[in-house]
């Protein structure tokens, strides 16, 4: 990369071979994509953190904007996250971290980072369509109960359990969502790999590696809460961290030593 910070790293790694089917891995990797992660942060932190800054006051702007904001966020995501990824890389690689890889994206198979944003907007309308669907059908049925003479505890427990199972099957279909989108930028930006074989490479790698991302969860769950308390300032840290931690996990999964 050059000193105004443009990614110019080669698009496949030299040291490692691509594996677009993934590898399981133990358990214990899970806590290593955060522990392996932190070095990595800690070479330029105040870059990193300036990148996640500048991230976070470009997104609260444009979500200011009505609809428009919030379908701009979730469309250019994936164009963003390449980029970070680009410099987690670049990172490893003992090169230098600059904005311009907040951009790098946008210039590097854009068209596929785009089309990848297009497909979670997808998801998620699908994941809350439905689920929306079901609360409505609850809460109609504890209204006709509500008008049959049915009792205010009755109608109530049923609302309520038309409102858990709903939030129930949109978790249950939004985590195939993430699982296909987790990793798919740093496949595309790295290997080229077209927006449909990157989700499902990313699919089909974390469902290889459930038992290590519940670890992984599970840590990032208490880092989470830890970076919170102050507030939220932890998030300068953890954020970048997060990021990275993507990046470590894609080269133990797809990158076979």
């Amino acid at each position: 990369m050059n000193n105004q910070g443009q990614a110019t790293s080669p698009v496949t790694t030299s040291d490692d071979a691509f594996n677009i089917g993934g590898r399981a891995t133990p358990a214990r990797n899970g806590l290593e994509w955060w522990t392996k992660a932190w070095p990595l942060f800690t070479r330029q932190i105040g870059m990193w953190i300036g990148l996640i800054v500048v991230t976070f006051i470009v997104f609260a702007v444009v979500s200011l904007i009505p609809v428009i904001g919030q379908l701009a966020i979730t469309l250019f995501w994936p164009a963003v996250a390449g980029g970070l990824m680009l410099g987690a890389r670049e990172v490893d690689r003992d090169g230098v971290l600059g904005f311009g890889h907040l951009t790098a994206g946008f210039s590097k198979d854009a068209g596929q980072l785009i089309l990848l944003g297009v497909a979670y907007l997808v998801g998620m309308v699908v994941a809350a369509g439905i689920a929306m669907l079901i609360a409505g059908v609850g809460m109609g049925t504890m209204l006709m109960g509500a008008s049959g003479g049915g009792t205010p505890a009755a109608m109530g427990a049923v609302g309520a359990a038309s409102v858990l199972l709903a939030v129930l099957i949109a978790v249950a279909l939004l985590v195939p969502v993430y699982m296909a989108t987790w990793f798919a930028p740093a496949l595309i930006v790295f290997h080229g790999t077209g927006a449909v074989d990157a989700m499902k490479a990313s699919f089909f790698g974390c469902l290889k590696n459930i038992v290590p991302f519940l670890v992984y969860g599970l840590v990032g769950l208490l880092l989470a809460i830890v970076a919170s308390i102050p507030f939220g300032l932890g998030w300068l840290v953890l954020g970048p961290v997060l990021v990275i931690s993507v990046y470590v996990g894609y080269r133990d999964i797809y990158l076979a030593r």
